[in-house]
């Protein structure tokens, strides 16, 4: 039997029951029938005629949990006193905060640390700005940048609900590479506005990650603030997934014994992510590239609005192939997709070249459904953490800033992407890599590191540096 994946979701039951083991065997009796998975019981009060537990259950969905809370409400010796979610209740307060690295003991330290002495370092900072790098949280801090609008899957919710992922995102930074980053979500959607304000904020910060601003205004965005910081600017929807899914895709190449340059791409949903993977695509040596989205396959046949899409127009399909997805990827050796559910067919797989590698990464739910895809496809990737080969940009984005930031770039360019995708695709040893093992594990700790260097080398090469190599050391988490 096939397994069922769903994302489900973790409630937690505070209940009050009569004090015996018959209520406590109806309750179980209760979740399990109603499809339920308990996963944890705490017991949080005792007395002779009650006791209060909290239930933790597996459920599919918010609708799932009110049946059972139905069914407990309508039991004698159960009352049901709060249902929390597992997640929101992390999110309580918000998922960062800001520490202290030295404590403030005595009157001494506290000299030092603020007024007076303080005046000191702002005056050598003053006569030399670059000391900023040194003497400050700007070594070592990313501003992770949103306006909300292209959040998630969810869209343009505002400022205010894209803070939980800019919260998360700080979080992986992190966690992942050490790299401290501050969530910071305008109340704006004009361009001008958020460049100048972006621009106004970057003294306190060694690096700018943009992160669900909706298309094409992201391109504009981003490319006037590298042309006008001297840090490096990265917005993580386009390039971090492009890094990753290159990563994915070198492996894959690897495993069905085809050449980069020989292999035929379809890429489904010319968005952000899908302009930045065709881009990091054809840097990799793909000369082959087909774009598809709503209206079709994007030509020289045509002349667009998108300015992002005449580029692409002029820049990919060689062959002009007009038409739709169903033209696009007959003998396609790999399909992209970055556009919805239900996009790719088993049909079109099967008109697909011989070993069939296919990146379905929308999310939640991918343009196929793996198990249908599975007796066709030689490799399958996905964007969702139940199936193996998942692309996060987990993998890129710690990596890429901590070396970036190590050795001082003044931007993140392509060679240092391009050098960030072969060190993640490198983790993976010969002997490791399989259909269902071309990309590590978001959790490999070997990533980040293997990124950073790869990229602080890429920099050197590339001119973009500004620390000298013997300077980079202990200190800099490296």
């Amino acid at each position: 039997m096939a397994l069922q994946h769903n994302l489900g979701l973790s409630l937690i039951f505070r209940l009050e029951l009569e004090n015996s083991s018959a209520t406590f065997g109806k309750l179980a009796a209760i979740i399990g029938e109603t499809g339920g998975d308990i996963i944890a019981v705490d017991v949080i009060r005792v007395s002779k005629e009650t006791v209060i537990r909290d239930v933790t259950v597996n459920v599919f969905d918010n609708e799932h949990g009110r049946k059972i809370v139905s069914a407990l409400e309508s039991t004698t010796g159960i009352k049901v006193i709060n249902v929390s979610d597992q997640t929101f209740l992390m999110h309580i307060g918000g998922k960062v905060e800001v520490t202290p690295k030295i404590q403030v003991k005595n009157r001494d330290d506290l000299s030092r640390v603020y007024t007076p002495h303080v005046a000191r370092v702002c005056e050598a900072i003053h006569a030399d700005p670059s000391k900023a790098f040194q003497l400050t949280i700007k070594r070592n801090t990313v501003a992770v940048v949103s306006d909300g609008t292209a959040v998630l899957g969810l869209g343009d919710i505002g400022p205010y609900a894209a803070m939980p992922v800019m919260e998360g995102k700080a979080m992986l930074f992190k966690q992942f590479s050490d790299v401290d980053a501050f969530p910071i979500c305008l109340d704006t959607k004009d361009p001008d506005e958020i460049v100048r304000i972006v621009k106004a904020i970057a003294p306190a910060f060694g690096g700018i990650n943009l992160e669900d601003i909706s298309s094409p205004r992201c391109f504009e965005i981003e490319e006037r603030l590298k042309e006008e910081l001297d840090i490096p600017v990265f917005h993580d929807d386009q390039h971090g997934t492009a890094v990753v899914l290159l990563a994915g895709l070198i492996n894959a190449a690897k495993l069905v014994n085809k050449r980069m340059e020989d292999l035929k791409v379809v890429v489904v949903g010319i968005g952000a992510a899908g302009v930045a993977c065709s881009k990091m695509i054809l840097a990799a040596g793909v000369t082959n590239v087909i774009g598809v989205d709503r209206p079709g396959i994007i030509s020289r046949s045509q002349v667009y609005d998108n300015p992002m899409w005449q580029w692409y127009a002029e820049n990919t399909n060689p062959q002009n192939v007009t038409g739709t997805l169903d033209d696009a990827i007959r003998g396609a050796d790999v399909f992209v997709g970055l556009s919805g559910p239900g996009v790719l067919k088993v049909e079109h797989i099967r008109s697909m070249g011989k070993d069939p590698i296919v990146f379905a990464m929308a999310n939640p739910t991918p343009e196929i459904n793996p198990e249908e895809a599975a007796p066709y496809v030689r490799v399958m990737a996905t964007g969702r953490s139940d199936y193996p080969n998942q692309i996060n940009n987990v993998l890129c984005f710690p990596g890429i800033f901590k070396g970036a930031l190590a050795c001082r770039a003044t931007t993140i360019n392509e060679e240092m992407k391009l050098a960030a995708a072969r060190a993640i695709a490198a983790v993976v040893k010969d002997e490791e890599l399989s259909e269902h093992y071309i990309i590590p594990s978001v959790f490999n700790k070997k990533v980040a590191d293997a990124v950073s260097k790869a990229v602080v080398e890429a920099a050197y090469q590339t001119g973009v540096a500004r620390r000298e190599r013997w300077e980079i050391g202990s200190n800099d988490n490296f």
